[in-house]
């Protein structure tokens, strides 16, 4: 009997640990020694951590050109930041590739000596913002939450989080706390010619939808400061494509030689943007000088393509 009794408690023990397994536990500080950087992920079994960033990105304020009014902006609300100034949570907004993520991350790197840290969280995890908050609440270092590419489509549980934590929760923003958020778009949720202010009644019912666009339009007000970002034209491009060569080793004499192939590159990619100019970059600079093509000038494949068109005609 008693051996029964016991082999019934070990299997009770074994299904309570089991439970509280898949139950949510709370969030646990990581060991903040380990890096300047976490990335906040959560498992299938609903449990979330923040796992320190080993390998970050060496990306330097210098790096950046062609983004001057940009890049002093943000500097200037992150030294506020850092020095226990008032400061504002940003939104990042405008063409891609134009170095709004690299950005945060130089911003990293040039003030993570003074204390910051940066916490990167999905924008499926948002609704878990309160927790992390709560964990780097009492802490001295300024913690940057930073959402990449952020939007939201219709009835994500996310956005409302957001807001509530920008502005309007019951809850005192945290001193030590900002939010630097991404987006290729400005407003952050979609917007549809129904909802024009001069409409009284949606098509699915709703009597004021200009109250809708008002409430989709908030969440961006919400950020402090906005910054916004331009495509490139021709001559910044080549520029920062100029900034890259010299970065990864690539000598002076051999950069004339690059900017024709730099604007095909561009071309064929349909954006001149910094991000393909850092690509170009690694590719021109990881193929060495003596296995380049000669590349045609791009005025001369456009002249070369018009004498084609009309033999064709």
């Amino acid at each position: 009997m008693n051996e029964q009794f016991e082999r019934l408690i070990t299997r009770f023990d074994s299904l309570i640990t089991r439970i509280e397994s898949i139950l949510p536990q709370p969030l646990t500080a990581p060991d903040w020694s380990a890096s300047v950087a976490y990335r906040y992920r959560k498992r299938s079994s609903g449990h979330g951590s923040l796992e320190p960033v080993r390998h970050i990105g060496n990306m330097s304020l210098d790096d950046l050109k062609e983004i001057d009014e940009q890049k002093e902006k943000i500097r200037r609300n992150t030294e506020q930041f850092v020095t226990g100034k008032p400061a504002n949570n940003v939104l990042l907004t405008g063409a891609r590739g134009t170095g709004k993520s690299s950005l945060i991350k130089a911003c990293l790197n040039a003030y993570s000596a003074r204390g910051l840290r940066l916490i990167e969280v999905d924008k499926a995890d948002l609704t878990d913002l309160p927790d992390i908050v709560d964990v780097v609440s009492g802490l001295p270092e300024k913690f940057i939450v930073f959402c990449d590419d952020l939007s939201f489509e219709e009835g994500e549980p996310g956005y409302k989080a957001l807001k509530s934590i920008l502005d309007g929760s019951v809850a005192a923003s945290t001193p030590n706390v900002l939010i630097y958020a991404t987006s290729n778009r400005r407003h952050l949720l979609p917007e549809y010619m129904t909802e024009n202010l001069t409409y009284t009644q949606s098509e699915d019912g709703e009597v004021h939808p200009g109250e809708v666009v008002e409430e989709k339009i908030s969440l961006s007000e919400r950020f402090g400061l906005w910054v916004s970002f331009y495509p490139f034209s021709q001559d910044e491009y080549l520029t920062i494509v100029t900034q890259w060569l010299s970065s990864f080793g690539v000598p002076e004499s051999a950069m004339a030689a690059a900017r024709p192939e730099s604007l095909v590159w561009a071309l064929e990619r349909g954006s001149r943007s910094g991000r393909v100019a850092y690509q170009f970059a690694r590719d021109y600079a990881g193929r060495g000088t003596s296995s380049r093509p000669v590349i045609t000038p791009v005025a001369d494949y456009r002249a070369r393509d018009a004498s084609e068109k009309s033999q064709d005609y």
